[in-house]
Order: C-alpha cells, then sequence, then structure tokens
C-alpha cells in the first residue's frame, strides 16, 4: 500500500515509518521542516510538505495514496482545546477524501478528542479504526510523562507517588506500538477501536521506586491535596487508576507485545544522562 502518514517525523511515527516500509509499504510523510524532509527521505519515505491547518494539502495528500495513518497532534498543553479543533478539521477533511473507497483510516484517540473519534468511525465507506494509546509509550527518546516524572523527582530532591500508590498505568513499547498501527492498517475491521496496551497496569509506585534508586532520592508517599503542588500538571494523571487490557485487539488482529514492558525499559533507557 502506499500510506499518508502524518506525525511522520515524530517519536511514535518515525517507528511507524519503519515499521511500515519494513512491511513493504509505501511511505509518504507529513513535515512542515528541512530536518524532517531529510529525515523521511533517509527512511526511504516520500515527502509531502504541509500542517494540520493546511487542509487542501492534507486532502489531496489523502486522496492520492491507498491508506491514511493519522498520528499528528499539536501538544500544546496552554491551548489544549484548540489543538483538539485543530484535530478534528484534519481528521474531517483527510476522511471526506476517503469516504466511499473502502479504504483503510487508521487514526489516534486523545483526551477530549473524542468528537474526532466519532467522526472517524462515522465515515461511510472507510475501513475506519480509532488506536488508543497509554500514558506511557516508552522506549529510547521518550519525551513523554515518564521523562516528566523524573525531572520533577530531580527538581523535588524527592521521588514521590500518592497515597498508597497502588493506582496502575498501563504502557506500551514504541515499537508494539509501530506494529499495532502497521496491522491496523492493513487489516483492522471498519468501525474498530483499540488498545495499545503492553502492560495492563504498573503500579505508580512500582514506577516511583525505579526513579528514586536510580536517582538516589527518598521515594516518599504524598497526599492527593499536595499532588498538584508536587507534580504540577501532570497531578491528576499521578492519581489515576487507569488499568487497560489489549486483550480484545490480540485477539482480532494478532498482535502480541514483543519488545520490554516498562519498568525494564526504564532501567535500560531513561536514566543514562
Amino acid at each position: 500500500m502506499r500510506v499518508f502518514v502524518t506525525g511522520a517525523t515524530g517519536y511514535i511515527g518515525s517507528a511507524v515509518v519503519h515499521e511500515l516500509i519494513g512491511a513493504g509499504h509505501q511511505v509518504v510523510g507529513l513535515t512542515r521542516s528541512d530536518n524532517g524532509a531529510e529525515a523521511l527521505k533517509e527512511a526511504g519515505a516520500e515527502v509531502h510538505r504541509g500542517t494540520l491547518e493546511d487542509l487542501d494539502s492534507l486532502r489531496a495528500a489523502a486522496a492520492a495514496v491507498d491508506g491514511v495513518i493519522h498520528l499528528a497532534f499539536g501538544h500544546n498543553f496552554s491551548d489544549f482545546a484548540a489543538a483538539v479543533t485543530t484535530d478534528l478539521r484534519a481528521v474531517e477533511t483527510m476522511g471526506a477524501a476517503l469516504e466511499g473507497t473502502g479504504k483503510p483510516f487508521v487514526t489516534t484517540a486523545h483526551l477530549n478528542g473524542e468528537a474526532s473519534d466519532n467522526a472517524v468511525l462515522a465515515l461511510a465507506g472507510v475501513r475506519s479504526s480509532v488506536v488508543s494509546l497509554c500514558p506511557s509509550v516508552h522506549d529510547e527518546g521518550d519525551k513523554g510523562f515518564v521523562p516528566i516524572l523524573i525531572t520533577i523527582a530531580r527538581a523535588k530532591g524527592v521521588s514521590a507517588y500518592i497515597g498508597d500508590g497502588s493506582n496502575c498505568w498501563p504502557a506500551v513499547h514504541r515499537l508494539d506500538a509501530a506494529r499495532l498501527y502497521r496491522l491496523a492498517l492493513e487489516s483492522a475491521p471498519a468501525g474498530s477501536r483499540l488498545q495499545g496496551v503492553g502492560d495492563e497496569g504498573v503500579p505508580f509506585r512500582d514506577i516511583a521506586s525505579v526513579i528514586g534508586r536510580h536517582l538516589n532520592l527518598p521515594v516518599v508517599s504524598i497526599s492527593r491535596e499536595e499532588a498538584d503542588a508536587h507534580f504540577g500538571f501532570l497531578g491528576a494523571l499521578a492519581a489515576l487508576d487507569i488499568p487497560r487490557s489489549s486483550a480484545q485487539t490480540q485477539e482480532l488482529l494478532g498482535w502480541r507485545p514483543v519488545h520490554p514492558r516498562l519498568l525494564p525499559d526504564l532501567e535500560q533507557h531513561y536514566f543514562n544522562n
């Protein structure tokens, strides 16, 4: 297949590009920068210059390929509503170009992004699917929530968890996630909601313990009332208990997470600097 990938030079998108090319697909990657264009060329992908705001460009790119994987998202927490709106318009635009073709359209679920998810799944004549990832998509090069927790621990002088720390986060290795996107593109039935989960639930206390041991810092419990001051914008997320299962997704697509789980991966990649 010839596949248009948005977010193709990002942390997850770059892994998806390599996964697709390794499986024999042709990739057209969206990028706005010269560096991104170079990275795509080095990976063996074609370059499509543009942004999520350039709807005409997205429409043309989606219409010219055999399928779309949408990974780009503006993670601007200072104006998250605008990012969600931009995502919805991009999804609607690419979806309209695919409607009635039977082609696959794989997108990513985001916090407060239900409108985008529903718009994709409602498309007529499109083999649409939505992948839900985890708070931690881990691997070398991660700049997500776990590295932020490490930075907070260094700044505060303690590695903290909330209450008894038994609340669980799901996690998935980046390369396992990339394979899931490929399998969704190739064979997910229309209307699929897919769970990209490797670890169904890692106790937050265990994450804090690994961080504390590597940084030689005390591992301490704090109250929920203290969490926002300690963790900042991650305060609410650090308190959540969000175990999830990918059993149905694994059965549907034959997907099996095979790469290291979160805690062993923390030991390997996250404390080298």
